[in-house]
């Protein structure tokens, strides 16, 4: 925190323009060592014309941003350099920034050092790489809400209550002559626990529910050899990924992609037609399919309209009970059932199993609109919250002393608190901040 960083804010590719970040407390003097104008007593949110020199010599004209300490991004003392975004000029700014002594910063350690000055909590850390990596309006508007609050806006009621009542049974413990606090009892802690945790429940629900359209869906395609499934797959990716022929069992390994369909993401999985193998090739396909059928959110269960329920899709759909599935049936072009999803996959013709997957994730596309948490981390601390509340809420259905109850209420409070980064861990921040970009 005492050395001042550089790095290039921008992609290392040729563009219009570069930004190079140097923040720190000696990055305004460091850059005037540089520029042909004098910035040293530049007020902060302001922007010079000039030349970057070497040894008196210009090397590129730049835009130059000044920003002071508190108020900026990092809550250091920084200055971005806007130079012509070719790749030699950029990294040559960049190292005679570094040549005045810079450090060349870590990936994400100018948002980790605004989360260590105050500027930033961890949760909205994470939302400004959510929102650098977001790939589609859902994903990013979650980003935006989170940079902006929305996960701290969530959980300070859940912290607030806690609080109370944690305080309250402390005082009534160490100070049980004072009659001005209220004495909480067994009778009236438990409805407030049980209270809370229900609370948290909901979040952990439609926090599972939202990461679910947010990541992807991990869904599979299964059914018998040649019932047109790398079709299928090729329809939903709309390109040729999976080889199509008349000949059955073409497919013999996993073939994977990633479709955007309207709000929900489809992480998909062209399996091997699951049937008896004839070869040790096949085998091993048809195993690779069983396995990740058995990881499977979804499964695309693709019957053939044209010949029927055979002896091979009975066993299919008996493998595939109880799993979250769709069944669908192929080549309607050929043969097509009433009231039941068909399509034709050769023809690229699904729009009915287009609207069947919304349909069926209304819900949880409608909570992930909404303010969530946002991440696995923050939902494995609410989770770690509210199993503390759980054994709280046993302890105190025992009649087990106040104080052991407090222990597991202040476990509740840690937790939640971790989410923000207001307790932490040296090694989990190193594990958030290394995922950043570098000069973010």
């Amino acid at each position: 925190m005492n050395e001042t960083i550089a790095a290039i804010a921008t992609g290392n590719d040729e563009s219009a323009i570069s930004i190079i970040r140097v923040s720190g407390e000696d990055a305004i003097l460091l850059v005037n060592e540089l520029f042909d104008k004098d910035i040293s007593n530049a007020k902060g949110y302001t922007m010079q014309f000039g030349t970057i020199l070497e040894d008196k010599e210009p090397v590129d004209e730049v835009l130059v941003s000044v920003f002071r300490e508190p108020k900026s991004y990092t809550g250091e003392n920084m200055v971005e350099i806007n130079c012509h975004g070719g790749v030699y000029i950029t990294r040559k700014v960049l190292s005679l920034c570094l040549g005045q002594g810079a450090r060349l910063a870590r990936h994400g350690e100018f948002t980790e050092r605004a989360f260590l000055n105050g500027k930033l909590d961890l949760s909205q850390a994470e939302g400004v790489n959510d929102l650098i990596k977001a790939n589609d309006t859902l994903n990013a508007t979650s980003a935006v809400h989170s940079l902006k609050g929305s996960v701290r806006k969530l959980i300070e009621p859940l912290i607030e209550d806690l609080t109370q009542i944690i305080s309250q049974i402390e005082v009534n413990i160490d100070y049980p002559e004072y009659d001005d606090v209220e004495e909480l009892t067994f009778n009236e802690i438990l409805p407030k626990a049980r209270d809370w945790q229900d609370r948290i429940d909901d979040i952990i629900t439609k926090a599972n529910q939202a990461t679910l359209i947010r990541s992807g869906i991990d869904t599979v395609i299964v059914g018998k050899p040649n019932v047109g499934k790398s079709s299928l797959l090729n329809a939903l990716l709309e390109e040729d990924k999976a080889i199509v022929t008349d000949i059955a069992g073409t497919t013999r390994d996993l073939v994977e992609g990633s479709v955007r369909i309207g709000n929900v993401t489809l992480n998909l999985i062209d399996t091997a037609g699951i049937h008896t193998p004839s070869d040790t090739i096949e085998e091993i396909g048809i195993n690779k399919s069983l396995e990740a059928l058995e990881k499977a959110q979804l499964v695309l269960m693709v019957l053939d309209s044209s010949s029927g329920i055979t002896e091979e899709d009975q066993k299919l759909l008996e493998l595939t009970e109880g799993k979250d599935r769709i069944i669908l049936y192929n080549k309607k072009d050929q043969k097509e059932l009433p009231n039941t999803i068909s399509i034709s996959a050769i023809n690229r013709d699904i729009d009915a199993l287009v609207k069947a997957i919304e349909d069926k994730f209304a819900n949880e596309i409608n909570v992930a609109k909404q303010d969530t948490l946002n991440n696995e981390r923050q939902i494995g601390c609410a989770l770690m919250a509210r199993n503390a509340m759980h054994e709280a809420i046993v302890e105190l259905e025992l009649g087990k002393e106040i104080d052991l109850v407090t222990i597991d209420l202040q476990k509740a409070y840690y937790a939640l608190k971790e989410i923000i980064g207001e307790v932490g861990r040296d090694d989990l921040l190193d594990e958030i901040f290394s995922r950043f970009c570098l000069g973010k």
